[in-house]
């Protein structure tokens, strides 16, 4: 058998969605992008289970294993829940003790610009989930991925607030696009 990775895109998308409509598939064989941002019909739901399997995986991998020990698997994750999305939303990752995630989850969700965040809410869903560490995600539908003045802030206040319970705040992540910030990796946290 051929190694899969000197397949055409076309002989892939192929393979996993079958060969009725096999044609269709010449659009990507240039660029997948169009199976990944499609708005409407059969490529917009091929396009979109693709994903939930990718996120799916990265999901158990990150249940499986340290996530310190997996920040691709972690930014990649993380791209493919903000993927596409045209408002702010804010997810927080739960760790366990030995830093593998229990669930991640939205906890807020706004318009194109802002997004409410409440520490309470925060630490709150953090003990119903018993977390020891959190990982804080957001994304910039503008595009921009410089965390504001107010990202760093907030962060702050819930970095203070969480450790009251001892529940540790590891990262939080800025996404905007395929680009991705990391309050860790700036020395911020």
């Amino acid at each position: 058998m051929n190694s899969l990775q000197h397949w055409t895109n076309t002989q892939l998308l192929a393979c996993l969605f079958g060969l009725r409509g096999g044609h269709h598939y010449r659009a990507c064989e240039e660029t997948l992008e169009p199976l990944f941002s499609a708005t409407e019909g059969r490529w917009q739901r091929k396009g979109a289970a693709l994903r939930e399997v990718f996120r799916r995986w990265l999901e158990e991998c990150l249940q499986r294993g340290e996530v310190l020990g997996q920040p691709d698997q972690v930014k990649n994750y993380l791209r493919l829940i903000f993927k596409g999305q045209a408002h702010e939303s804010f997810w927080v990752l739960y760790l366990n003790a030995q830093h593998q995630l229990i669930v991640a989850e939205e906890l807020f969700r706004g318009t194109l610009t802002q997004t409410a965040i409440y520490p309470r809410e925060v630490l709150k869903a953090a003990l119903r989930h018993n977390a020891a560490a959190l990982l804080l995600a957001h994304n910039h539908p503008s595009g921009k991925v410089q965390p504001s003045h107010a990202d760093r802030q907030l962060t702050e206040v819930l970095k203070r607030a969480l450790e009251l319970v001892d529940i540790q705040v590891l990262d939080h992540f800025v996404v905007a696009g395929p680009d991705l910030a990391s309050f860790a990796e700036m020395g911020w946290i």
